[in-house]
């Protein structure tokens, strides 16, 4: 497929990067990337992924748009109060780029229903604001064998990480291993987060994204990278792949997608 003449000038600071050219450009617009999240994580990685030329971009979240999302959730706006987040994150990543083909999921995200949307994508980023769902993302993935990226925030400290299929890296589980009890990790509300460390760290994840589409670069696989806004620290913990985990060790006891009660909220 040759690029169009706006094509060539749209993208033209990709196609010009050696690690990309237009290879990597169609690559990208070949590709299908899932957002699960329209908030703080979701809503930068979805502008600049749409903004990228990722040619389908999933997006689901059930929420609607409200003012106290607006401090971090900058795919919205005031105007937005009230819409649902799918529908408000549509229209700006169409703004941005409307050769993308946005598809919106406005509902939330089950054992039941997961596997047939994550399914259908080459990468996910996971962007929830809660345990549950960051454990059926992960068990979903593996299971499906679709990559993809855990991040979470909260203050001013942000974390992410990267699962490939038959790579030998560890999975979220491997990491964590059960949900925290419940109210045992402050929510969102009770906590707080710094709006523009959904930024640092939602980009990122559009960044994990780009690179494997393309190939390019290394991801941050096997390692749990970390940021702390207020030290201006970087960091990257090695993780080892847990060989008895319970979803993607080689004899699995979790083999059923099963949905965990929602507890406390996550971190976005």
């Amino acid at each position: 497929m040759a690029l169009s003449n706006e094509q060539l000038e749209r993208y033209s600071r990709h196609i010009i990067l050696k690690d990309v050219g237009i290879s990597g450009q169609k690559k990208l617009l070949d590709a299908k990337v899932l957002i699960i999240g329209a908030g703080g994580l979701g809503a930068p990685a979805a502008l600049y992924l749409a903004a990228a030329g990722v040619g389908t971009i999933g997006i689901a979240d059930a929420d609607k748009v409200d003012l106290s999302n607006l401090q971090r959730q900058v795919i919205h706006s005031t105007s937005d109060i009230g819409k649902p987040k799918v529908e408000s994150a549509k229209e700006s990543m169409l703004a941005i780029n409307p050769d993308t083909n946005v598809i919106t999921y406005n509902e939330f995200i089950y054992s039941k229903n997961i596997l047939d949307i994550v399914g259908g994508y080459d990468f996910v980023l996971d962007g929830t604001d809660n345990f549950p769902a960051k454990f059926l993302i992960n068990d979903a993935c593996v299971k499906a064998k679709v990559p993809f990226c855990h991040a979470g925030i909260i203050r001013f400290e942000g974390q992410l990480m990267t699962w490939v299929p038959e790579s030998n890296v560890p999975c979220y589980r491997c990491v964590f291993k059960e949900p925290p009890p419940k109210y045992a990790v402050p929510t969102c509300r009770q906590a707080g987060v710094i709006g523009a460390m959904a930024g640092v760290i939602g980009c990122l994840q559009a960044m994990e994204a780009i690179k494997y589409i393309t190939g390019t670069g290394e991801l941050l696989t096997g390692n749990l990278f970390i940021y702390n806004a207020l030290t201006n620290a970087f960091r990257k913990a090695k993780i080892p792949r847990d060989k008895k985990c319970a979803v993607c060790s080689d004899h699995p006891t979790i083999t059923e997608l099963f949905d965990y009660e929602q507890a406390a909220c996550d971190f976005r």
